[in-house]
């Protein structure tokens, strides 16, 4: 789909409502732990000044549940911002009504504004009309800037792109755009690794990719389900046996729409959960009832790459082990180097996200040898369950 950028929007001297996540760590002194999610809001914020705009910050923070709580006020967010940004970052003790007018007609020239919490209202959530139009009361411009809370329809992500002329962030346009890459209209072949403790959480993702994809690479504990699908003992492994049914579908589905499906020929078994624990490398089929799955063997991971090297377009959402744990870590890493590799080279585009596999990518120390990696989970899942996201139609 279309959608209009900063590019296509006159900002000079308007009030711009930018609706961002910035529902950043805190420790318990206040102070910001991880400020990620701010410095990715920074060319968005940068460029509605240079183009003369007044930037309106809208966010949420924590899950207040439409209450006033006091300990997730986005007050505790201005030192970080102000660092990020470069200028003084004033704030308003409520996200509509008198005092948020009050310190928008009070807001100079190139500095920015953050208005409190727009869940300490209830009617946020609710994409209640009229709480929708009190925050476009406030400005001329609505930008969109998070994708990570774009799968939600609220009235700060959807409702108020109805009411004024709006447009996608920067963060949000390169977002949509890696995310088309991917599986828009992608290079092909297309090659999707998904990994993660349970099937039953990802089903609308594999129904939709093994239509959209060549390759389909199921990982972690949702293998072992589809392992033990086919007829393999799995021993004690984490396993929802009451999904076999399901696993066939989604196998016999792919069959029929060419998208080869790549489950771990040998697998890395130990018989305690921990760090170095005594460990073993068997076939598939050989796994010991005592024994629990672990990893991907050396010789899957093999294939695996060998499927990457000739592929165009890869996205990942989950790694194929316990890559928290040594020597449990072997399987996605390696696998990581590979895609590094060809993304570095050129060959590929590589697009992950979720916490699981950015965790993974940043444990393997991978994360600037990707295309993009998106920080949103649900927003980034539900994109690619073929889900339309109401914050992003609502820009077309």
């Amino acid at each position: 789909m279309a959608w209009k950028t900063l590019d296509d929007m006159d900002l000079a001297g308007k009030v711009v409502l930018v609706r961002v996540d910035i529902n950043v760590p805190v420790d318990e002194a206040g102070n910001v732990t991880d400020a990620t999610r701010i410095e990715r809001i920074v060319p968005t914020v940068k460029d509605i000044l240079a183009k003369g705009g007044k930037p309106v910050l809208l966010a949420h923070f924590g899950r207040p549940k439409g209450k006033v709580v006091p300990e997730m006020s986005l007050k505790v967010t201005v030192p970080a911002l102000e660092k990020a940004l470069g200028v003084k970052v004033h704030f308003a003790p409520d996200c509509i009504g008198a005092p948020a007018k009050e310190a928008v007609e009070a807001l100079p020239e190139g500095e920015v504004l953050l208005l409190e919490n727009t869940r300490f209202h209830k009617e946020e959530t609710e994409n209640d009309g009229a709480f929708a139009a009190a925050l476009a009361a406030l400005g001329d411009v609505y930008v969109n800037d998070a994708f990570s809370a774009a799968h939600r329809a609220h009235a700060s992500t959807e409702g108020i792109a109805h009411l004024l002329p709006s447009c996608a962030g920067r963060l949000m346009a390169e977002e949509l755009s890696a995310l088309e890459k991917a599986l828009g209209n992608p290079a092909r072949p297309v090659v999707a690794v998904v990994g993660g403790a349970k099937v039953s959480t990802k089903l609308d993702l594999l129904d939709n990719l093994v239509g959209k994809v060549d390759h389909l690479v199921i990982g972690g504990g949702m293998a072992n389900t589809f392992l033990a699908a086919k007829g393999l003992n799995v021993g004690k492994s984490l396993c929802e046996h009451d999904l076999a049914d399901t696993a066939r579908k989604i196998l016999d589905t792919a069959t029929q729409a060419g998208c080869e499906v790549i489950l771990p020929r040998d697998v890395v078994v130990a018989r305690e959960f921990k760090a170095h624990a005594p460990h073993e490398t068997v076939p598939a089929e050989a796994c010991p009832d005592d024994a629990m799955i672990f990893d991907a063997g050396p010789e899957t991971v093999a294939y695996i790459n060998s499927v990457i090297d000739r592929a165009k377009t890869l996205i990942m959402n989950g790694p194929l082990g316990v890559f928290e744990l040594e020597p449990f870590n072997a399987g996605t890493f390696t696998m990581l180097e590979k895609i590094a590799e060809r993304t570095d080279a050129g060959a590929l585009v590589s697009v992950a996200g979720g916490g699981d596999t950015v965790a993974a990518i940043n444990a393997a120390g991978k994360a600037d040898h990707f295309s993009y990696i998106s920080t949103a989970g649900g927003a980034f899942l539900e994109w690619m369950e073929g889900k339309v996201l109401p914050g992003v139609a609502a820009l077309g």
